[in-house]
């Protein structure tokens, strides 16, 4: 839900996996076939994860970091991960790139410059995302909502942010 400013979208949990079902059905629709699926961790992590089980393909995982500072809220500088994880040898062929937002577009500009500067057996890169921002620099292949407003999203499971394993404890008196 969209707050009348617009300034804040709370997705829940069943919006969010319709929203990603949606996404693999743009794939789908396109015609494009790809071997692998790469995610960005930790926003893609979910949508390649589901991505991946619906295609049936391989779940490559990169994993990136730029939004520390005010509890998550402010990007700071981007770390990329000089490896990726894969379960086949080395990450090749037409490559599925997924992210849970294109933002600023920072992000996966950095990401899809340095796999096409450093990771040659990739042949073919589309990008996949849920929501791109009004404001991002970067276009997705695939997106499933545009979100002209900029607002901060809420996810569903971004109460874990603040959950630490005391705080568990005393929920569960365990």
């Amino acid at each position: 839900m969209l707050t009348e400013d617009g300034k804040h979208l709370y997705v829940s949990y069943d919006e969010y996996h319709n929203l990603i079902e949606k996404l693999a059905l743009k794939v789908h629709q396109s015609g494009w076939q790809f071997d692998t699926i790469l995610c960005l961790a930790r926003g893609g992590l979910r949508p390649g994860d589901i991505l991946s089980r619906i295609f049936d393909k391989p779940l490559a995982i990169m994993s990136t970091s730029s939004y520390r500072a005010e509890a998550g809220t402010v990007q700071g500088h981007l770390d990329i991960a000089r490896f990726i994880t894969t379960p086949k040898g080395e990450i090749a062929g037409r490559v599925l790139l997924v992210d849970d937002l294109a933002d600023s577009g920072h992000t996966l500009n950095a990401v899809i410059t340095m796999l096409r500067t450093n990771y040659a057996p990739i042949t073919e890169l589309r990008s996949a995302v849920i929501w791109t921002k009004g404001f991002s620099t970067f276009t997705p292949d695939y997106s499933v909502e545009f979100l002209p407003s900029n607002p901060w999203i809420h996810q569903p499971f971004e109460g874990y942010d603040n959950l630490s394993p005391d705080k568990l404890l005393e929920k569960w008196k365990l």
